[in-house]
C-alpha cells in the first residue's frame, strides 16, 4: 500500500482526525492554507471523483457539510471553500479522492 491516505486510514501514519465514521475520514491538512483546512477522504480507495460510486459521494458531501458547519461555528470562519482536484493536470497531488475544505 503506497497511498498516503490509505496509510492514514489504516492507522500507519498519524493524523489529526476531525470526523470519522465507517466510510469517511476527515483530517486536518498537514500544510494548511488557513486555520481549519480539512481533507474529507472516503476510506475506500478511489483515484478520483469519476471512480467513486454515488453513495460514497453523497456521504462525502454530507461530511463536508458537517465539517463546514463546524468551521463556521467553532473557528468563527465567515465562510469556506470546497475543492476537489481531479487528476494531476488539475492539481491532484495524491491519487486518492479527497475534498479540501478551506
Amino acid at each position: 500500500m503506497s497511498c498516503i491516505f490509505c496509510k492514514i486510514i489504516a492507522g500507519e501514519i498519524p493524523s489529526y482526525k476531525v470526523y470519522e465514521d465507517d466510510r469517511i475520514l476527515a483530517i486536518l491538512d498537514i500544510n494548511p492554507v488557513n486555520p481549519g483546512h480539512t481533507l474529507v477522504v472516503p476510506k475506500k480507495h478511489f483515484v478520483n471523483i469519476e471512480e467513486a460510486d454515488e453513495e460514497t459521494l453523497c456521504q462525502v458531501i454530507k461530511t463536508v457539510k458537517k465539517v463546514g458547519f463546524s468551521l463556521k461555528n467553532n473557528l468563527g470562519a465567515p465562510g469556506y471553500n470546497v475543492q476537489v482536484n481531479n487528476d494531476p493536470v488539475a492539481g491532484q497531488a495524491v491519487p486518492h479522492l479527497h475534498f479540501h475544505i478551506t
